[in-house]
């Protein structure tokens, strides 16, 4: 099966691509969005742990010479291999957290070769923390059912292969319409599980602000609600990146229909601040602070007022509602 990168022209375009200029790509994978940043004139460092891709690499080197560069290892660390590949800044980085699964193969997902695999999580884990593990990060409804399932078949014997597993979960998740592959939410969690991956992109969004230049750009691609939280929540609370948009790019019905992957994808984009921009928001926040506790001391002063309008007689501030007061009496007002 072709890999088709997700919302391509709307990767390159939240770039903003200068040519002769550095940019990462911290999951290079099949290369699909490394190869259209390199076409645009670009030179690309790319980041992958997987061994699987060094073939595509050396492909790359072949093609593209000086102008491709790539490093081994995690994305959360991007700013310490961009350093060690030369590179002191870069203009913009691309992280796509993604994963493929319909291929047959050996039930691994592990982005090195390191740590427990998926094949050990469910031949080993019991039934009730397989159910958790795909609840949490899967967001599966019927993670139940499929832990029950995934138990009760490898009594029988191991599960060894990504087809075995999802053939498993066909049989195991109930009938009706779906939008989208039974099994992806579970594969989805596995994968997060094995990988630490959500604090792997809470690191690599820290390390974004430590390698990108001033008014670069981080472009994050995210599949589930989970991924998408954690970038939003980042882009929220930094000092130096500041979110383009206020809400994610999804990916247009025309290229769903030809790439179904591109259903759940969410695209952020966020520009890294200069200085002067920094020294300016801080200073509209505490402009805005000020504001916010001169109308609250404002509004208290006029509560205070309205409650000594309301003392009436020395009787309690409800009383001057009390239809037997007259009206003269109602009307007393003592400081």
């Amino acid at each position: 099966m072709n890999h088709i990168p997700v919302m391509l022209n709307e990767c390159l375009e939240a770039l903003n691509l200068k040519p002769g200029h550095w940019y990462i790509d911290g999951t290079f994978g099949a290369g699909g969005h490394t190869k259209a940043l390199l076409e645009s004139g670009v030179n690309v460092l790319a980041i992958d742990q997987d061994v699987n891709v060094l073939h595509t690499v050396n492909d790359f080197k072949t093609t593209y010479g000086e102008q491709f560069k790539f490093a081994k290892g995690n994305f959360r660390n991007l700013d310490t291999l961009a350093r060690e590949a030369g590179l002191e800044s870069v203009a913009g980085i691309l992280l796509d957290i993604g994963f493929a699964f319909r291929q047959d193969g050996p039930l691994d997902m592990r982005m090195s070769d390191e740590g427990e695999s998926a094949a050990d999580v469910v031949n080993s884990l019991d039934q009730e923390e397989l159910a958790a593990i795909i609840y949490k990060y899967g967001e599966e409804r019927h993670s139940r059912r499929i832990a029950r399932a995934i138990v009760e078949h490898r009594e029988k014997q191991k599960i060894t292969t990504t087809h075995e597993l999802v053939e498993l979960i066909q049989r195991a998740y109930p009938g009706g319409y779906r939008q989208d592959h039974p099994a992806r939410r579970t594969f989805q969690a596995l994968r997060i599980y094995v990988n630490d991956e959500l604090g792997a992109l809470e690191d690599a969004l820290k390390s974004s602000e430590k390698i990108l230049a001033d008014g670069g750009r981080l472009v994050v691609l995210s599949y589930h609600s989970l991924e998408d939280r954690i970038v939003k929540h980042a882009l929220k609370e930094s000092q130096l990146l500041q979110a383009t948009i206020k809400r994610p790019l999804t990916a247009t019905e025309q290229e769903i229909n030809d790439n179904p992957r591109a259903r759940s994808a969410k695209l952020r984009v966020a520009e890294k601040q200069t200085a002067s921009q920094i020294q300016a928001t801080s200073n509209k926040n505490k402009y805005a602070r000020f504001l916010n506790k001169n109308d609250f001391s404002r509004l208290e002063a006029q509560l205070i007022s309205s409650k000594k309008m309301l003392r009436v007689s020395g009787l309690y501030q409800t009383d001057i509602f009390n239809p037997s007061l007259s009206h003269q009496h109602r009307l007393e007002v003592h400081p």
